[in-house]
């Protein structure tokens, strides 16, 4: 050795003391997140009630379920800038390319049908889509976030139904009444064959 003395203190866990009208408020808001489907929001403000109650931020990681650096972070916002810095924040990601006329331009193309458009079939789809955006504004999207845009924009998806052109209803009507469910219930029997002995 040395000569040099080091001393380990045990490192003192984050405890916030909170007031009793804030610590009802924060329980309340954390709920009220949850009913909103704003998660995110809700264990944060739950990891607060929690640690004010004694829980260090091992133990809140471990009944959060969430890395406990990220409950450290959550802990020391809520210090800095109170509750403010647990709600959502403003998540930018790549901002949409498409002026408003372009996606008006857009919309009346996809209004007007893929077959109108030049194409050989009847149903949009994200991939087709992506490539009308890139042939006709120069613009590239992957194919989920075209998804994304159509939602935004007001689209949803609909799956295509297969029905046959000339299909007669009468006849569909009575295979599915007499003639499924006689082949259900003794499928071996039109065969002549006795498999049940």
């Amino acid at each position: 050795m040395s000569g040099i003395l080091v001393l380990k203190r045990p490192m003192l866990p984050r405890l916030l003391r909170l007031h009793p009208s804030t610590y009802q408020r924060l329980a309340r808001w954390s709920k009220e997140a949850e009913r909103e489907g704003a998660y995110r929001v809700a264990k944060r403000l739950r990891a607060v009630v929690l640690n004010s109650e004694g829980h260090t931020s091992g133990e809140l990681a471990h009944l959060l379920q969430a890395p406990r650096s990220k409950v450290s972070a959550w802990l020391q916002r809520y210090q800095s800038e109170g509750a403010d810095g647990l709600w959502e924040g403003v998540r930018s990601g790549r901002p949409v390319e498409l002026s408003e006329k372009q996606q008006q331009q857009l919309g009346d193309i996809l209004d007007s049908g893929p077959v109108a458009y030049g194409l050989d079939t009847g149903i949009w789809t994200s991939p087709r889509i992506a490539w009308v955006i890139e042939q006709e504004f120069g613009v590239r999207c992957h194919p989920g976030h075209v998804r994304k845009l159509m939602h935004a924009w007001g689209f949803s998806v609909q799956r295509p139904r297969r029905v046959l052109a000339r299909a007669d209803a009468t006849a569909q009507d009575r295979w599915h009444r007499r003639t499924y469910p006689a082949l259900k219930k003794s499928p071996i029997a039109t065969l002549g064959l006795d498999l049940y002995r």
